[in-house]
């Protein structure tokens, strides 16, 4: 019986009884849930709750959840209170009411996940409804589609549950009347992938001896083969991938794409990452490695994953930030800040002692109190975001869309801290300006205070209440403290008169200073590299082979690279140089 016909007396007593009763079995459960990633923290507490409650009671806040999901529109956001009593009848007093919002299209994904979860909770049987119940083969069958067509239609909204057979087995269940619904609601996508049938056993044939063909003759790699195949077949590209990938499995001695059967190794994935990140596209990739579009942007995920997990990422915590609308009310307050600032702050006039660059980081206005906090809340706040959703990854199964989210996060998080540094580089110049009596020149003082204030900046608690520059001025000094009394001491004790010699020959296990070091050439050529803009060194490191793993290439080839005529191609790189000679002579001259 569903909930909203049963006594609301009955509901009271047993959602008391949950939040006293059933804490521990939620403490457990709750752990299952997340790993099923709710996209509501609420409904993915709710869903607990409903889980441990009493069994009589389940069937029917299933049948609640999928009425529910029938109201529920995309577009739309619903109390979190009106979730909860369509699903148990119980409406919390006005003391105890939420203003959390949930919005519709994630709350249709949360009832399709809740509806899955309550049916395992407890002994579901089809015996238990009077009317047709399918699992995946018998609805597949009955329609005559595959079972990754099921799929897709649970991805889009088809309700599941888990449930006994009459054969005594556990499966995935699909209601008589969620099917007839679904279909209402996505007539014509149903109607698209019925027309579709599965492949005879002669048609299979034929994709696979044109695959072979295609593979032997034409050096088509598995994306190529696909598209042109569903082209003059008329079937879709999964099923003809289906179909080719799974001869090759059953059948690896006479394997069509045979390097497809064996992983790719760390050193071929390093290398396709390298290449992606100097601009080469996925095709060409694929193309060279013999794997698919998909296959390439998996591994290129992979591995920016890999070094999101391996990136230390520190911040200062504040209790802020675990609340539910943390980001909401961070990204306000800043709004609400920005909007009281007027006018331009100008700044301080510089010292006439110091050199132009120096002149220079005066023009940027010192920072007030509540710019200042306002700065590193959301520093910190961006870095806790980003290591808290890093730490959902999956390295089995990574999303592209959860790497970029968190990129995205560590990007506004950098930038906020280059905005942080900027205001405060008067101070190391200032403080620096007092020690130059050392060894130290005010230029090598200034260069190590910078690195002491980048430092300040990622372990200052701003919810202390102290301004920055106090906290920065004393970790300053104290750098300086220990550092120029250091410098002065190795100064003293080990000055020979051929110091740049020795330095370079530090870091070296035999020197010899009339050769030329691979690594030093390689590292030279990074720096310079490193001044020019992404296209340019892609154009240089390509048409002068400076890449250790590929060949030089024409202005030609690298035009249809770029997406640009040859003749840009000659103009960028021109450009590029003309760069490097003034960077090399002003290197020379300082």
């Amino acid at each position: 019986m569903p909930p909203a016909a049963a006594g609301q007396d009955d509901y009271r007593v047993s959602w008391s009884a949950w939040l006293v009763a059933g804490r521990k079995y939620v403490a457990g459960f709750s752990q299952k849930v997340a790993m099923r990633k709710y996209k509501n923290k609420a409904m993915e507490e709710l869903a607990a709750e409903l889980c441990s409650g009493l069994l009589r009671l389940r069937k029917g806040y299933l049948d609640a959840a999928e009425e529910l999901l029938r109201l529920v529109g995309s577009d739309q956001a619903y109390p979190y209170d009106f979730v909860v009593y369509r699903l148990t009848g119980y409406r919390p007093p006005k003391s105890q009411a939420t203003e959390n919002l949930l919005e519709g299209r994630s709350l249709r994904s949360d009832l399709l996940q809740a509806i899955l979860d309550i049916s395992a909770s407890f002994d579901l049987s089809t015996r238990d409804y009077d009317e047709a119940v399918y699992d995946s083969a018998a609805l597949a069958k009955q329609f005559k589609i595959s079972t990754k067509t099921i799929q897709r239609w649970r991805a889009r909204g088809l309700p599941a549950r888990r449930m006994y057979f009459p054969d005594g087995k556990r499966r995935v269940a699909f209601l008589e009347r969620s099917v007839s619904w679904f279909f209402r609601q996505h007539a014509s996508q149903v109607q698209r992938s019925t027309k579709f049938s599965q492949l005879t056993s002669e048609e299979r044939q034929d994709i696979l001896r044109r695959a072979r063909r295609m593979a032997s003759f034409t050096q088509c790699n598995m994306g190529d083969v696909v598209r042109r195949l569903a082209r003059r077949t008329g079937r879709v590209m999964e099923t003809i991938r289906y179909t080719i990938r799974r001869h090759d499995k059953e059948h690896p001695d006479d394997a069509i794409f045979p390097r497809l059967l064996h992983s790719l190794g760390d050193m071929e994935k390093r290398r396709i990452y390298r290449s992606f990140l100097q601009g080469y596209s996925a095709v060409e990739l694929a193309r060279e490695f013999h794997r698919t579009r998909s296959s390439i942007y998996r591994i290129v995920n992979e591995l920016r994953a890999i070094q999101l997990l391996k990136r230390p990422i520190s911040y200062v915590d504040n209790e802020q930030f675990s609340l539910p609308d943390a980001e909401k009310t961070i990204l306000a307050a800043h709004k609400a800040l920005k909007s009281k600032a007027s006018g331009k702050t100008a700044g301080i006039r510089p010292p006439r002692d110091l050199p132009p660059y120096l002149q220079s980081l005066y023009k940027m206005p010192l920072l007030k109190a509540e710019n200042e906090r306002d700065l590193f809340c959301r520093y910190n706040f961006f870095k806790y975001k980003a290591d808290m959703l890093r730490q959902t990854i999956d390295l089995r199964h990574v999303r592209a869309s959860q790497v970029k989210q968190v990129e995205s996060y560590l990007l506004r998080a950098n930038s906020l801290k280059n905005q942080i540094v900027r205001a405060n580089l008067r101070l190391v110049v200032s403080i620096a300006k007092k020690h130059i009596s050392g060894p130290l020149s005010l230029f090598e003082l200034i260069s190590d205070g910078n690195i002491s204030l980048m430092r300040a900046v990622e372990k200052f608690d701003f919810a202390r209440g102290f301004r920055f520059s106090t906290y920065a001025s004393w970790a300053i000094m104290r750098n300086f403290a220990r550092s120029v009394p250091k410098e002065r001491y190795q100064l003293d004790r080990f000055s020979t008169g051929h110091e740049e010699v020795l330095d370079i020959a530090a870091g070296l296990r035999s020197y010899n200073p009339m050769s030329d070091n691979p690594a030093e050439l390689r590292e030279s050529i990074d720096v310079l590299l490193s001044r020019l803009s992404q296209r340019e060194q892609i154009i240089l490191t390509n048409h002068y082979g400076l890449d250790e793993y590929r060949d030089a290439k024409t202005f030609e080839q690298l035009g249809k690279m770029l997406g640009i005529s040859k003749e840009r191609v000659r103009q960028i790189e021109i450009q590029a140089l003309e760069k490097l000679r003034q960077y090399s002579t002003v290197h020379e001259h300082v």
